[in-house]
């Protein structure tokens, strides 16, 4: 009976050694926050290696980082760009082949200026618009040789469309090298699922409610759950300019040079991964809901649009 009930509280033992941990990881990065949740059987931790990862992010494809590869590029140093540099990029021509240009990452320009002149309260003229759209035009930059060649030095990019959800999907793809199948990443709203908690349960996301303002209290239009899929949401509720009781879009059309004009809300992408899924949120965001569920046909994705109609707000899934 002895060895039996030693066997049997060995047994125990083993068990809750290997119940997995919950191991949560949240802070600042990118200019917005970051969420990490997941589960281990060996409760280990990895801060270190995460905010190694958000650095070398950050030092490779962020605006706000003066020494960063993309300021270089941008002020035409000499600067060989890396795999991150590079994936961004790429992440990025895919998008705007894709959308026949309304995705530009080379949209900086227009948006400065559009940003500039309505809160200096100056006008953009057309000539002003038709000027600023040379130096708007992805298919005039391109990679050789790991250094950025432009057709015009002036040329910038931006990788803002792409780059939190990029750093969500390699977030997750280091846990599962330290085989690790059951998480929840999240980088500026930039969401990817993996697996489920112990118990079955599927990881739930809540869609923001489209706000009245840009400071109005946030609250949740929705919650879903998700299992192996990223998930972004874009809007333009909290995103806009106001100039004698208009809004306009900070969303900038680079085929016209003018702020976009629709009715759509917000849209959110499930998609495989959240590089793509950030990258068609802005798409989706760009040409408005009819096109947007044209474009989406065959990428096998899921949407969520908010958008209004005669005054009142509606929602609608597409693909679901």
């Amino acid at each position: 009976m002895k060895r039996i009930a030693l066997v049997l509280l060995a047994f125990v033992l083993v068990s809750c050694a290997h119940k997995p941990q919950k191991i949560s990881y949240s802070g600042i990065t990118q200019g917005s926050y970051f969420s990490i949740t997941y589960y281990d059987e060996e409760g280990r931790t990895f801060e270190a290696a995460f905010d190694s990862i958000f650095r070398e992010v950050d030092n490779s494809v962020s605006l706000w980082n003066e020494n960063s590869i993309i300021r270089k590029v941008n002020r035409n140093e000499d600067v060989v760009v890396n795999q991150i540099f590079k994936d961004n990029f790429e992440w990025a021509r895919k998008a705007s082949e894709f959308s026949d240009g309304a995705f530009d990452a080379t949209i900086g320009p227009l948006v400065s200026a559009w940003g500039f002149h309505y809160k200096k309260e100056l006008e953009m003229t057309p000539e002003m618009v038709d000027s600023i759209r040379q130096l708007v035009d992805y298919r005039k930059i391109e990679i050789v040789d790991d250094k950025v060649v432009k057709a015009n030095p002036n040329m910038t990019l931006d990788f803002n469309a792409v780059a939190q959800g990029y750093t969500t999907d390699i977030i997750g793809t280091f846990l599962e090298t330290k085989g690790i199948y059951n998480y929840l990443v999240d980088v500026g709203g930039e969401i990817f699922a993996k697996g489920t908690k112990p118990n079955g349960e599927l990881w739930t996301i809540g869609i923001e409610k489209p706000a009245e303002n840009f400071d109005s209290e946030r609250s949740v239009q929705i919650k879903i759950q998700l299992k192996d899929k990223g998930i972004v949401t874009s809007g333009n509720y909290r995103k806009y300019i106001e100039k004698d009781g208009v809004r306009y879009s900070h969303s900038i059309d680079p085929r016209t040079g003018y702020p976009v004009e629709q009715n759509l809300l917000s849209a959110t992408v499930i998609a495989d991964n959240a590089s793509w899924a950030d990258c068609l949120a802005t798409i989706c965001m760009l040409v408005g809901k009819g096109k947007a569920s044209k474009l989406l046909e065959d990428q096998g994705v899921e949407a969520y649009f908010i958008f209004v109609e005669d005054g009142v707000i509606h929602s609608e899934w597409w693909g679901h």
